[in-house]
């Protein structure tokens, strides 16, 4: 014998199922709500709630900083190679391929000139989708060349940050790209140009431990994930448990490594003002 008898219609049938096209909403993985992504797009990708930043690569960022067709994209087609031959559980060249393919991008950062509120930038921004923003031969080279252009044309220079580190695929050829945007840094500096740091999350390793910290005003997005080993491995290493919010950008402005915590929101007023400072 039952131990109910349905009453009423079940709410989920199908004569009262909504018909709700797949892909129209997007769950926050902070708070949980439920956000249409249309508005979520209004809100420049940040949480209608508890403003949560998701991630967003080279083309949400530059729409979202850029005036509106000012971007001239640099190198555009500039693509890595496979030196080393390298295999995991798929060749390098053949997770190159499929990457781009996937993401229509040639590499994990992407560079170009551009203006801010009508102030003439060179600008770079990194693609997490692409094998995690990883930092190869391309990338290094991409940032070295815009570096170059930003001192030819004495614009200042602008490189929003996202990346897991190096390109393990490229052994030694990726290390080599932290001492050579640095050194082109350098030669910027001497230069007298401007260089503005924008961390996103995640920015950490070989990214961190180059360019990404080597701004002469270092910005973050708010709760962005920065550092050079990640915090598990971190404690893992040192057997303790960590300080809360450690790697967070809020944390490190407090420890100094970080110059400001900025909303996306805001982030384009912000840089302007930061600019008119820095070239006056």
């Amino acid at each position: 014998m039952a131990w109910f008898r349905r009453s009423k219609q079940n709410i989920s049938s199908d004569g009262q199922k909504k018909d709700i096209p797949d892909g129209m909403w997007t769950k926050c993985p902070e708070c949980n709500e439920i956000i249409h992504k249309k508005l979520l797009e209004q809100n420049l990708f940040t949480c209608i709630k508890c403003n949560y930043h998701f991630r967003i690569g080279s083309k949400e960022y530059f729409k979202i900083l850029l005036d509106e067709g000012t971007f001239k994209e640099m190198d555009k087609k500039l693509r890595s190679v496979d030196p080393l031959g390298f295999v995991d559980s798929k060749k390098y060249s053949t997770r190159l391929d499929e990457t781009i393919k996937k993401t229509g991008l040639y590499d994990a950062v992407r560079t170009g000139t551009g203006s801010i509120n009508e102030i003439s930038v060179v600008i770079a921004c990194m693609d997490f989708g692409f094998i995690g923003g990883s930092m190869g031969s391309v990338v290094g080279e991409k940032i070295a060349r815009a570096i170059d252009v930003a001192l030819k044309q004495k614009f200042p220079l602008i490189i929003i940050s996202s990346s897991g580190g190096a390109r393990m695929m490229e052994g030694a050829l990726s290390l080599m790209q932290l001492a050579k945007t640095s050194a082109k840094l350098a030669q910027l500096s001497d230069g007298g140009v401007p260089y503005i740091s924008v961390m996103t999350d995640p920015t950490t390793g070989g990214v961190t431990a180059s360019f990404a910290m080597l701004g002469d005003i270092n910005v973050a997005e708010p709760a962005a994930l920065i550092g050079f080993a990640g915090p598990r491995v971190i404690k893992q290493t040192i057997g303790k448990d960590l300080p809360k919010g450690f790697q967070r950008s809020e944390f490190l402005v407090e420890k100094g490594f970080v110059d400001l915590v900025i909303h996306r929101k805001e982030m384009k007023d912000q840089l302007t003002k930061i600019l008119h400072l820095l070239l006056n």
